[in-house]
């Protein structure tokens, strides 16, 4: 590998060890073998490469569900395969998710930083779209990613908070796939009960 890939490699190390916050270019340098000139030669600067590190962590661990979700595209057991994917490898990724919630809590801090992660979220949109429905990413319209892709996030982000917090109480994937599919349940009754209603009340006026 040449520098720009040690680097890239040495900083996911350290990111998942470490954390954005406490990750210095030094740490960067001393895992990749490399030299402090390389970080703004290759990246423009300590920040780009750990966003870059984190993006890069984000999709190894969608790479690492394949095929194997399983289900019919846009079904709860499709969704159910991703939030399995997620408990059983939350041990592992949850330093990585640990340290995005670290910069998205800091506030007026590290802006650079939180507008390049920020940035990356719609890639994340698109990615997660694709995986639980089948649609090739550049094929995702911006409605279906500020829509679905959102909710999708919230939903993946919301469950690996939980279990950052604790484990012990966090819903499994099987309760979050069926709390999921209630509240989608609950939402199309209130749906039909509002139609049916709207339309009673307008045969009635005629």
């Amino acid at each position: 590998m040449g520098h720009r890939e040690d680097l890239l490699e040495g900083a996911k190390k350290c990111l998942a060890e470490k954390g954005f916050v406490r990750t210095t270019a030094r740490d960067i340098v001393n895992a990749s073998g490399t030299n402090l000139a390389s970080i703004g030669y290759h990246y423009g600067s300590k920040d780009a490469l750990l966003t870059q590190a984190f993006i890069a962590l984000m999709e190894e661990w969608g790479e690492g569900f394949g095929g194997a979700l399983g289900g019919a595209d846009g079904s709860l057991e499709r969704l159910q395969g991703l939030w399995e994917g997620v408990v059983g490898r939350q041990e592992e990724t949850a330093p990585v998710w640990a340290a995005s919630l670290e910069i998205a809590l800091s506030r007026g801090q590290h802006a650079e930083l939180r507008a390049m992660l920020g940035a990356s979220q719609r890639e994340g949109r698109r990615g997660l779209i694709s995986m639980l429905t089948g649609i090739p990413e550049d094929e995702v319209t911006e409605r279906d990613e500020r829509t679905r892709g959102t909710v999708y996030q919230a939903l993946l982000n919301g469950l690996m908070i939980q279990w950052l917090f604790d484990p012990a109480s966090a819903a499994t994937a099987e309760e979050f796939t069926e709390g999921l599919r209630r509240v989608a349940e609950g939402v199309t009754a209130e749906g039909v009960k509002a139609e049916g209603v709207t339309a009673g009340t307008e045969g009635g006026e005629g």
